[in-house]
């Protein structure tokens, strides 16, 4: 993330992290300054991670509600932004 920053210093973009059901990895993504993630795991655990990432002036996203095939939408780009726009 931080190198598609540097190649492109003009791009806009914020960068959403999925660690699937692996705490070790959120609270690894934690320490690297990753300020969004998401975690599909159990509520209880979420909910530790997820003052763990407040502490850090961070955000733990629950998984996407809706899927989304880019193969099947006119404007790609958008059907993204409007997914994780949401998310935010």
């Amino acid at each position: 993330m931080r190198l598609a920053g540097e190649a492109e210093p003009q791009a806009r973009f914020t960068a959403i992290l999925d660690c699937a059901d692996r705490p070790g990895d959120v609270l690894a993504a934690l320490r690297q300054g990753i300020a969004y993630v998401a975690f599909h795991g159990a509520a209880e655990v979420r909910d530790k991670l997820a003052a763990i990432a407040e502490a850090r002036d961070a955000r733990l996203l629950a998984p996407a509600s809706a899927d989304i095939d880019l193969a099947e939408v006119h404007d790609p780009v958008a059907a993204c932004r409007d997914l994780f726009a949401a998310r935010l």
